[in-house]
């Protein structure tokens, strides 16, 4: 006899409440329950004689990050991996995170699958943090039963991708923070220390030398404008950085710009070098058919640059064109990549092939970052050494001169 469907259950919340037990003791905790009549009704079954429920405020706690995923997906591959249930495994994790947003979004994962919806779906419903490449994969290991695999590979690809990003935001955040402290330095002594150079140099009733005079028309400027000076380079860069962010033409600009630049371009070819082969070659070993692998792999580069030639590629290879031949028609693909994709072919090890390719530039840029660093720091020293040292030295020109005179 068939059974009635049952309702949906309601979304589970997490409660504080504080109370007393057998003993008269406070007793604190948190209970998961959908409602405070069940957490109630579940403290008086445990003897604790309840006097203050709330429940849990959820919007705080940091954000999201890919980092934060990559650690999910470790976590869960693990689990699964130990025969742990897959609802189970969902539950740990959200009861073992200390972001109550990512808290949150696994419960509400937790709840789609609990009523029947594949994995693969529950993900695709947040796709802030879950892309087309992630969903695929885990649509790829429900299809094959080979889930437990597939996350593992999942986690691996995002640890690197992740680790690969830090790299770079390590390597660029150091001398952006360096300039940005020269120039509040610079902007500090403009608009405090120089005026009281200016009255003491007044008092001489001397002619100053032209450098001192520059830079005495430079804090003048400072004083009487810092308003509008901060305010444009504030402004400019909020919409430097909007429009580079939502306009999809600027994007393809500066990727192309970017890969030029001396130095910084060559770190961020590797990488993305790298992104792209690792992505190429998780999806292929997870058994996705190679064009439609090609849809998330431009996208996951993470350059406007290399999603353009992915999209050729993409339509030679679904005309018969050989992935070697496609990638050296693009032109923007390492030697070593194409000779590694063609022994990949012709061996029936694709996968491997770009697996090893990617292993290597992921070297490459750990080895690019520590030599942008050494490189850095002796070259941010000359510059702030030049603009610092210039403005002290235009100072002590009139007072070099005053002590020739005398």
């Amino acid at each position: 006899m068939a059974t009635a469907a049952q309702a949906p259950k309601t979304a589970e919340q997490v409660y504080e409440w504080e109370g007393k037990d057998r003993n008269g003791k406070v007793v604190r905790g948190e209970t998961r329950a959908a409602g405070e009549a069940v957490v109630s009704a579940q403290l008086r079954r445990q003897g604790v004689m309840v006097t203050k429920i709330k429940k849990r405020r959820t919007s705080g706690g940091s954000s999201i990050k890919q980092k934060d995923i990559a650690v999910f997906t470790r976590q869960l591959a693990t689990m699964m991996r130990a025969g742990v249930p897959l609802l189970q495994s969902f539950d740990i994790v959200a009861r073992g995170s200390t972001n109550p947003r990512l808290t949150k979004l696994l419960n509400d994962i937790r709840q789609d699958v609990e009523t029947g919806t594949s994995l693969s779906a529950a993900f695709r419903k947040h796709p802030i943090y879950f892309d087309a490449l992630y969903c695929n994969l885990v649509e790829a290991g429900e299809a094959g039963g080979i889930l437990e695999a597939l996350l593992e590979r999942l986690a691996l690809y995002q640890e690197k991708t992740v680790a690969i990003k830090n790299k770079i935001k390590s390597a660029l955040t150091y001398p952006i923070a360096v300039l940005v402290v020269a120039f509040v330095v610079v902007a500090v002594i403009m608009i405090f220390v120089i005026p009281a150079f200016k009255e003491v140099f007044t008092s001489f009733g001397a002619d100053l030398p032209a450098p001192t005079l520059f830079v005495i028309a430079m804090s003048e400027f400072f004083v009487s404008y810092w308003w509008l000076i901060f305010g444009s380079i504030g402004g400019g860069v909020y919409f430097f950085l909007q429009t580079w962010k939502r306009s999809e033409k600027m994007q393809k600009t500066m990727d192309r710009l970017l890969l030029r630049v001396p130095v910084f371009g060559d770190l961020l070819y590797k990488s993305a070098v790298a992104r792209w082969t690792r992505t190429l070659s998780t999806m292929f070993a997870a058994g996705v058919p190679l064009v439609e692998a090609l849809d998330s792999v431009g996208g996951a580069s993470g350059n406007a640059v290399f999603a353009e030639a992915t999209e050729k590629i993409q339509r030679e290879v679904s005309t018969g064109t050989s992935l070697t031949a496609s990638m050296q028609g693009v032109g923007i693909f390492p030697t070593m990549v194409l000779q590694m994709s063609s022994i990949g072919e012709e061996s029936g090890s694709l996968d491997h092939m770009l697996g090893k390719a990617a292993e290597f530039f992921e070297d490459e840029v750990d080895e690019a970052v520590k030599a942008l660093s050494s490189l850095m720091e002796p070259f941010i020293i000359v510059i702030l050494g030049t603009i610092i040292g210039g403005i002290v030295v235009s100072m002590y020109l009139p007072i070099f001169k005053l002590g020739q005179v005398v």
